[in-house]
């Protein structure tokens, strides 16, 4: 099973269709979509009993609680997309998160939360990482699904190269510049 995750607003309804049409596989499954209507806090072991319910089982899983949710051994890949913080900030705010909301998930994106979380739940062999910031969703679809299909015919044999991890903290070296981002005021990374 393929994997997509990441924060909130990275990209991840738009891309997972075009990944699973890329490799000729059925519509995605939204775990969002495994909670009933009217349930505030989705709890991950009753969506993983309802993920577990579905047949034919799905072949590429979507959702920032996918590390909650799937388990190590029924992923074969793992894609999680990252967004510049600030960039993400706007994409909320253009959804309608409250900014309580917003600077919640701005701050989870900028210290890498789910990518932990994923590389903790799945191993840092299955995850790869990919930045929507300023990237077509075509196109971030490809490399995830050139990469998932790599990791298919790897599997057994030799793990992937290790890479480094974005770290978004880099950008915002300065107390000026992260009070910024986590304030909603519009200073760029590279000033001050």
């Amino acid at each position: 099973m393929v994997g997509i995750s990441g924060t909130p607003g990275t990209g991840k309804k738009t891309v997972s269709p075009i990944v699973a049409e890329l490799m000729g596989l059925p519509a995605p499954i939204s775990i969002n979509s495994l909670a009933r209507k009217g349930e505030v806090e989705a709890d991950p072991a009753i969506l993983r009993r309802r993920l577990l319910g579905l047949d034919p089982p799905p072949t590429v899983l979507f959702g920032h609680l996918l590390p909650h949710v799937l388990r190590k051994s029924e992923a074969g890949f793992v894609a999680v997309l990252r967004c510049e913080p600030s960039v993400l900030r706007g994409r909320l705010a253009e959804r309608g998160y409250e900014k309580s909301k917003v600077t919640e998930n701005v701050e989870a994106e900028l210290i890498g939360v789910v990518l932990d979380e994923c590389v903790s739940g799945f191993g840092s062999g299955l995850v790869r990482e990919y930045d929507t910031t300023s990237s077509a969703p075509r196109e971030v679809a490809r490399q995830i699904a050139r990469d998932a299909k790599a990791a298919e015919a790897r599997r057994g044999g030799a793990g992937r190269k290790a890479r480094p991890w974005i770290d978004w903290t880099l950008r915002y070296d300065s107390s000026t510049k992260l009070r910024s981002l986590l304030e909603g005021r519009s200073d760029p990374p590279g000033s001050t």
